[in-house]
């Protein structure tokens, strides 16, 4: 399986990093040994002094599929879940300065934690989900589906027609704005509708 991470699909959070809005989706990889399963903790790692958290509605791939057609795409994905793109801002920014890609930063073993996922049936309207993320009990991120600038069935379409999607596939959709640092002894809790998915601890 792969994982697929959108970037700057909320329009406060490409302002907030100064990034600009993108006219179409942009995405990069996270290798399988990013996950974090089980609310087991995440490791700060040695390489950074800013790791951020990025707070994302991940939904799966159900099916396979290959340039597949917007008004299909609602078929190749069923359950929905949440999850952290952990960034080393600090090697992010070096890359930019270089032109050089971001998986340094992005890429590396447990980068990406997640939680359990759900039927999405379980939504009355995928494009309306409220999500959240607490840090030591305290509200940094408030997110709605509503306000992504490419939405799922947009996304899947767009990603399949460069690379193959396949069962068990994660797309991370994109952050709202509000993101910032990590330290050790964090505690972080994500939401979905006010539903407590994700709950580990930074060590």
């Amino acid at each position: 399986m792969k994982i697929i991470a959108i970037g700057r699909n909320y329009i406060e959070h490409a302002k907030e990093l100064n990034n600009p809005v993108p006219k179409a989706p942009m995405f990069f990889m996270k290798p399988e040994t990013s996950i974090i399963r089980n609310n087991n903790p995440f490791f700060y790692p040695d390489f950074s002094k800013d790791v951020h958290y990025e707070t994302e509605i991940v939904i799966k791939i159900c099916k396979v599929g290959k340039n597949i057609e917007e008004k299909f795409a609602n078929r190749y994905y069923d359950e929905i879940g949440i999850g952290i793109d952990f960034t080393a801002r600090d090697l992010q920014n070096i890359c930019k300065e270089k032109g050089q890609p971001w998986e340094i930063a992005k890429a590396f073993d447990g980068a990406a934690p997640i939680s359990e996922f759900v039927p999405k049936t379980n939504f009355p309207d995928l494009n309306n989900i409220n999500f959240n993320l607490d840090i030591n009990g305290n509200t940094v991120q408030n997110g709605n589906t509503k306000d992504l600038i490419f939405n799922f069935d947009t996304l899947i379409a767009y990603v399949s027609r460069f690379v193959t999607l396949k069962i068990g596939d994660l797309i991370f959709t994109g952050t709202p704005a509000g993101v910032g640092q990590v330290k050790v002894g964090d505690k972080l809790s994500a939401s979905i509708e006010n539903n407590l998915m994700l709950d580990f601890e930074v060590k």
